[in-house]
């Protein structure tokens, strides 16, 4: 075998190890988006859209935390009522699903990201931990627990009416490509899968796949002092058509 050969398994043998710890990251669980109307919010994504409202979560203080719009049984949009002023941003965070949250938590830390001391399940009954990206979007990594209200909702609030089955990716605005890729690509394994731009000298947009799914998060770049309505659109889910119900 010769020394580039040598090598070259020697890379692949330390990226094989290198995620050899990293539990699975299989696809996106939710969005989180907040809005200063409900009522709207509800017509769009209940009525416009047919997505089921499965269940809502209230503040330990009380008053409405958050409700679910239900996507498949695994993906959700999370509709926050709590936007303040028009320039805030829209978008909570976003999310992905884990196979095992507390490993993940563990793995993370030893690559130097910062996480939560210790998980518990939350008041959804899921594990889940919160983490910012070098962007500072808010990134969460959930677990489903028996019990919680996503596993007992499992094959219910799926109407016919719904205008898709499945979120195929999240979208978020990057600034440093090479600081995303640390983070999502290094550490995280996720990996490119195509780019794109609206010229043919420019990338705008990078689609970074899960490492154990088919779901993708957008990098989306060259974004400069946008305002509300433009980050409205930059930071985005998108529906796969389906052939249920209304179709795209």
């Amino acid at each position: 075998m010769s020394k580039c050969s040598f090598a070259l398994l020697a890379i692949a043998s330390a990226l094989t190890a290198a995620g050899a710890d990293r539990p699975p990251i299989v696809g996106v669980a939710h969005i989180g988006l907040k809005t200063s109307d409900l009522g709207a919010a509800r017509s769009f994504y209940g009525h416009d859209l047919g997505f089921a409202e499965a269940f809502s979560l209230d503040k330990p203080s009380g008053g409405l935390m958050l409700t679910y719009f239900k996507v498949n049984d695994r993906q959700y949009i999370e509709i926050f009522p709590e936007l303040k002023d028009p320039a805030e941003d829209r978008l909570s965070h976003i999310a992905f699903e884990t196979t095992d949250a507390r490993k993940l938590r563990d793995y993370l830390a030893g690559h130097g990201v910062k996480v939560p001391d210790e998980l518990k399940p939350g008041l959804d009954g899921n594990l889940s931990m919160m983490v910012q990206d070098p962007d500072g979007h808010n990134v969460e990594f959930v677990q489903y627990m028996p019990g919680s209200p996503h596993s007992r909702s499992f094959g219910k609030f799926l109407p016919d009416t719904r205008i898709s089955e499945h979120i195929i990716h999240v979208g978020v605005t990057v600034k440093d490509r090479a600081a995303a890729d640390k983070f999502y690509k290094d550490i995280l394994g996720f990996r490119e899968m195509w780019h794109g731009g609206m010229r043919d000298d420019r990338t705008d947009w990078i689609d970074m796949v899960v490492p154990n799914g088919a779901d993708w998060l957008e990098y989306m770049c060259n974004v400069v002092n946008p305002s509300p309505k433009t980050l409205g659109v930059m930071h985005h889910l998108a529906l796969g058509s389906s052939q249920r119900g209304r179709g795209l």
